[in-house]
């Protein structure tokens, strides 16, 4: 999807909403089968917008269960009953397995209490059995409504007014094991769990030199596994979509050794829980500790994560992801007809978008089937291509061919940092000086930025060099702002000294600018006449051409964590207005998404004017709920949260201008 389509597409979504009314209708929302980390923020998302656009909204507790009981368990909700919801895991309208709904009877019972309330429209959070429910119910829902009315427990006024049921459903899964979508709710928040874990592991296996086997979950599918061993550098890596080859146990032992005697102090092994070998059969985490205390003798433990990962806040993408998805369902059951089939909100790239939800139910199974077949390559390949990418990704850094196997080629490749410093950036120059060993180029590394390149302070660095870089913050290369400008002539000398053949600048806007200028240079140095390529590293993300730069959504992270602390401050104090200042200069990222995330009462960005008379509107909305009902009814809240930018469109934005009520400012900054 190019940059046009995605203009195109939100000029049609705002004239959408233009004309979306929801008069007259009810949607019930719920969740289903096991919990995930921002489910609460889909359900929050269905209910404001659906009474954004005047439609009754029904909370339906217990998942399938509620909707067969009944009674209390089919709530109409309100604009303050999703408040202070965001930052709670699991979700707040309970989740169950339900038996009954899979018998006939059961949904005849589910169809008669949704009818009783006019619900018509249903938004389903679950994986894809709850999905697959969802449809039968849909497809059965006319014949259930003749039944109903054959009994006399409906008139036909009744079957003809609710005729048709729509149903849409959103993926809430930490396992990312439904396919047609690049991720699906709760799977960030999981792997935050999961780094946790492996970053506090790895302090006291560093200490007594010992060798971790962490078993995460996801059932038959691989992608915590694989993506937490990608991120954290782990050592193997065990997945049901890509058993290890025959004979792995000595080739899992001969590079455990390997990194041993590269001085690195500590081994991790990640385990899937639904890990298997070429004949499918299990491969546990006490089988591979076995195997290493054996072999090796090393001091080996294991650590099974279990439910940790289902826990905990959920993440700022988790947060905005479901938030997207709960907008979108709400619009797709709106402008549904009784010709459309159900379809599921997925996330393609950066966009939601919708899919027919059959195929993608047909295709998840498609690759259960594939596995249990022992076509893995196929069961790779259905996964999509994130997981592949991925999965080829680890496989090049991992592990590292013998000197005598990778074909020299005569290429110098210089990495150099440039800009404010954002995490993630030494993950990039790890990745990109493996990868160029791996092709059998000589790989230089540029300290210091510009500046550094000017002088000449440039080293070979090798593979085990960029060991542990990766979830190290800052920039261990050094980086500077300095744009190149004044010092054209010494860069060229140094890329003619050291037979420069291509350069790779990671950075943020100071690094695009940079490379501008270099490129700007190449008619009067032509040792400048080489490939060059930027990747995009700043927490302000406002690189052009990129829809995410490195550094944000751990900056995103930090600024949502720090708000949840502060509106628990405000719950607890009355009419008080709390300010947070976030960077990102002159682009609104940062705020923006830092507001959606943190459920904040307004965010002030450069690219939106505004003036006095919205920030007095902005306060007349809040002191109109003085006692909006917090997370629970006996906790009501009477504070409020901004988010601005350190760079604001040019009006006044002081304390003083915010009415009576006290103020707090907090910038966050660096």
């Amino acid at each position: 999807m190019d940059d046009e389509d995605v203009a195109n597409r939100k000029v049609s979504f705002r004239k959408c909403l233009e004309h979306l009314s929801g008069a007259g209708k009810a949607i019930g929302v719920l969740t289903s089968g096991g919990d995930a980390q921002g489910m609460n923020a889909a359900v929050r998302a269905v209910v404001r917008m659906g009474i954004y656009v005047g439609a009754k909204v029904y909370f339906i507790y217990e998942g399938y269960q509620g909707m067969v009981d009944g009674g209390r368990n089919i709530v109409e909700a309100s604009w303050e009953s999703v408040s202070s919801i965001l930052q709670v895991g699991g979700t707040i309208i309970g989740s169950a397995r339900c038996k009954a709904f899979r018998t006939r009877e059961g949904r005849l019972r589910a169809a008669h209490n949704l009818v009783q309330r006019g619900i018509t429209n249903l938004c389903v959070i679950g994986g894809d059995g709850s999905l697959t429910g969802a449809n039968i119910f849909r497809k059965e829902w006319s014949g259930l409504l003749e039944e109903l009315a054959q009994n006399g427990e409906i008139d036909k006024e009744q079957v003809q007014k609710h005729s048709y049921l729509n149903v849409v459903g959103m993926v809430g899964s930490i396992d990312n094991d439904f396919c047609g979508t690049d991720m699906t709710i709760g799977t960030d928040s999981a792997l935050h769990r999961i780094i946790e874990v492996v970053d506090a592991i790895m302090t006291t296996a560093q200490s007594h030199q010992r060798t971790f086997v962490l078993e995460v979950m996801g059932r038959h599918c691989g992608y915590l596994a694989l993506v937490s061993a990608l991120a954290c550098g782990a050592d193997w890596v065990f997945l049901p979509e890509s058993p290890p080859e025959e004979g792995w146990q000595e080739n899992m032992c001969i590079k455990l050794s390997e990194n041993r005697a590269r001085k690195k102090r500590l081994n991790i092994i990640i385990v899937a829980e639904g890990a298997i070998d070429t004949q499918n059969k299990p491969i546990t985490s006490e089988q591979i500790k076995e195997l290493v205390v054996k072999q090796l003798g090393y001091d080996t433990r294991v650590t099974i994560l279990g439910h940790v990962q289902r826990g905990g806040t959920p993440s700022a993408f988790d947060r905005i992801l479901a938030s997207r998805m709960g907008v979108e369902a709400v619009v797709a059951l709106l402008q549904a007809t009784p010709e459309t089939p159900a379809c599921v909100v997925s996330l393609s790239g950066n966009q939601a978008v919708r899919l027919p939800l059959v195929e993608c139910v047909q295709m998840t199974q498609d690759v259960q089937r594939a596995m249990d077949e022992r076509r893995f390559k196929d069961a790779v390949r259905l996964r999509g291509r994130s997981f592949e990418s991925n999965l080829n990704t680890y496989k090049r850094l991992a592990i590292k061919l013998p000197d005598d196997q990778i074909v020299k080629s005569n290429c110098n490749v210089a990495i150099i940092n440039v800009g404010a410093p954002a995490a993630g950036m030494n993950a990039a120059v790890r990745s990109a000086v493996r990868v160029g060993i791996a092709d059998g180029h000589k790989m230089l590394a540029i300290y210091d930025g510009f500046e550094g390149f000017a002088k000449g302070q440039i080293k070979e660095i090798g593979w085990g060099d960029v060991g542990g870089w990766t979830g190290q913050g800052g920039s261990i290369l050094g980086t500077k702002r300095t744009l190149p400008g004044k010092s054209l002539e010494d860069i060229a000398a140094q890329m003619r000294k050291h037979s420069i053949n291509a350069l790779l600048i990671v950075g943020g806007f100071e690094a695009y600018l940079g490379l501008l200028e270099l490129s700007a240079a190449r008619d009067k140095y032509e040792e400048l006449c080489v490939p060059m390529v930027m990747v995009p590293a700043t927490v302000s993300n406002n690189v052009p051409g990129s829809d995410f730069s490195i550094g944000a959504d751990t900056a995103l992270n930090t600024i949502t964590d720090t708000c949840d602390r502060i509106k628990q401050s405000a719950s607890g104090t009355k009419r008080r207005v709390f300010i947070i200042e976030t960077m990102g200069g002159y682009c609104g990222y940062l705020a923006n998404m830092g507001g959606l995330a943190a459920g904040a009462d307004a965010a002030y960005i450069f690219e939106e004017p505004f003036d006095i008379r919205d920030l007095q509107s902005s306060f007349r909305v809040r002191t109109e709920f003085p006692c909006t009902p917090g997370p629970h009814p006996a906790t009501p809240h009477q504070g409020g949260t901004v988010v601005r930018t350190d760079a604001p469109h040019p009006t006044l934005m002081h304390p003083q201008h915010l009415g009576p009520q006290p103020t707090s400012v907090f910038p966050l900054g660096s």
